[in-house]
């Protein structure tokens, strides 16, 4: 509660001098990313309204996908009266598999929606079930 009601009176604040939201990556938006497979490959969608193509970016550095990129503020002669969605900066960190190369990643966005493809990565087992444990007897 105390948060939103934070969140609140900062985005006033802002309104009131006209100060953007601006965030660095040490503070960036995330944005909501759902990742499933597809045959083989691993998908990544990420919602990305507002971003232009040349305004993300799509890295693979040891085993990390890493999502970065920047939804820009609007014309400075935009007054705004509500402001929710984040602006500036954003980035997410994916753990690949081991042994996916540059070749096996393809990305693409349409309409918002990121769209990464990476092949041969989903695991054809699907996901472990691990049991969960107690340190207490049960009486």
């Amino acid at each position: 509660m105390m948060s939103e009601m934070n969140r609140i009176s900062e985005t006033m604040t802002n309104l009131e001098t006209g100060s953007p939201q601006l965030r660095g990556y040490s503070d960036a938006w995330s944005p909501t990313t759902d990742i499933l497979a597809r045959g083989q490959d691993l998908i990544i969608r990420c919602e990305l309204p507002g971003v232009l193509p040349e305004d993300c970016e799509v890295t693979l550095s040891h085993g990390y996908l890493t999502i970065a990129g920047e939804r820009r503020q609007d014309d400075s002669d935009v007054i705004y009266y509500a402001s929710e969605r984040f602006r500036g900066t954003f980035r997410r960190e994916i753990t690949l598999p081991e042994g996916v190369e540059d070749d096996d990643i393809e990305a693409q966005i349409d309409d918002g929606l990121l769209e990464v493809r990476v092949k041969n990565a989903a695991e054809a087992s699907g996901p472990k079930q691990i049991t969960v444990q107690s340190k207490r007897k049960r009486q």
